[in-house]
């Protein structure tokens, strides 16, 4: 999975349960709720006032890690 920021974060946390890491680190500690799940990163990013741009390069970087495992 290639993600951007367009991606939805329920489709990243569908595709690995482990990125939520990623988005517990910005503040985001509401992954439950449907609302949050429907949100892209950059809508998310937005609303809690960080970059999109590192949270997607770091999620990418991890999701590449994982899949050499």
């Amino acid at each position: 999975m290639q993600v951007t920021k367009d991606s939805l974060i329920g489709d990243v946390l569908d595709h690995d349960i482990k990125t939520a890491k990623f988005f517990f680190e910005i503040g985001m500690h509401c992954l439950g709720c449907p609302a949050s799940r429907g949100e892209s990163i950059a809508e998310a990013c937005e609303v809690h006032g960080t970059d999109p741009d590192e949270l997607v390069k770091k999620i990418n970087e991890y999701l590449a890690e994982a899949e050499k495992k």
